[in-house]
């Protein structure tokens, strides 16, 4: 194989060729999408992190429950709870649409979920002395592990920062893109044909009912992972075959590698993603009904508690 037509081959800086339908919004989540993975990893070991260092703080023994610093912090954390209804309320206040973009203020919603509850776990000391507090508290906890479900959710349904959907048929663009880039690795048929093997077995999976749909969240990302393991050691035996008789250096080899395992896990992804789309969307529905009266238990409660707080 001449080094001729490996220059027509996956290169540490090619990229695959947009099918031509493909939308501008479908090129930002593209282009968004390499890096969202370690994004949301690393947004969920901060809020462990912060759950942690929350923890140690309040074992400090600093100021008591009963103490000025606790009242306040509760009312802090009241106040940020509370304030997280102004992004539901836009939704349906047409005045409210006109004050800033809808990204700030889903910014604002994220920021908020975080500090409100980090500010009621401070305020109560991880303690919990009262019955209307205990109702509070676990409220308070079930609303905030509901939200970062929620979000969880809300980000498999693969809306951008402005918090508008692709659809389904975009991300079925996203799949056609996935596979015209996939001819450039015609020169290992054996991963496209299981690239291709795993995009059947995705989109042949009957996803309707609650268990099919656990099934196919634990199954689909785990055949996922064996065939992307399988193409990595595939690609890469090929490539150091190619790599001898090309005379590469070892940066060649390894640019050319990840470029080709990129176009194979945006294939495999695209595949899974059109796969639970349908899935995702009937997940985050059902997570709606059951998130708001949870918050309406929150609010409740906390006025009893505030009540009694005051009365008592």
């Amino acid at each position: 194989m001449s080094d001729h037509a490996i220059a027509a081959y996956p290169s540490p800086s090619a990229s695959a060729p947009a099918a031509p339908g493909i939308s501008r919004a479908l090129q930002d989540a593209e282009h968004s999408g390499h890096h969202g993975g370690v994004r949301e990893v690393f947004l969920y070991l901060m809020l462990a992190a912060l759950l942690v260092a929350t923890w140690l703080f309040t074992r400090l023994q600093l100021y008591t429950t009963q103490s000025d610093t606790a009242y306040w912090l509760g009312v802090a954390g009241g106040v940020s709870m509370l304030l997280l209804l102004s992004y539901p309320m836009r939704k349906y206040l047409r005045f409210m649409q006109r004050l800033g973009k809808a990204r700030l203020w889903f910014l604002a919603h994220i920021l908020l979920g975080l500090t409100g509850p980090l500010l009621i776990l401070l305020h109560s000391n991880f303690e919990i002395n009262s019955l209307n507090a205990g109702v509070a508290f676990y409220s308070m906890f079930i609303v905030a592990v509901s939200g970062i479900a929620g979000r969880f959710l809300y980000v498999r349904l693969h809306r951008n920062v402005n918090g508008v959907s692709l659809g389904l048929d975009q991300l079925r663009e996203r799949l056609v893109a996935s596979n015209t880039g996939a001819v450039r690795l015609r020169f290992a048929p054996h991963v496209v044909e299981r690239c291709r093997e795993f995009e059947r077995q995705a989109l042949e999976q009957r996803i309707v009912t609650g268990a099919e749909i656990g099934r196919a969240m634990v199954l689909l990302p785990w055949l996922r992972w064996r065939a992307s393991a399988w193409c990595n050691a595939e690609l890469r035996r090929r490539l150091v075959a190619v790599a001898h008789t090309e005379g590469w250096t070892r940066r060649q080899l390894q640019g050319r590698h990840r470029a080709a395992q990129r176009l194979v896990d945006s294939y495999l992804g695209s595949a899974q993603n059109v796969a639970m789309f349908s899935a995702w969307a009937r997940l985050f529905s059902w997570w709606h009904v059951a998130h708001t009266p949870f918050v309406y238990l929150l609010f409740l409660s906390a006025i009893v508690h505030v009540i009694a707080v005051h009365a008592y």
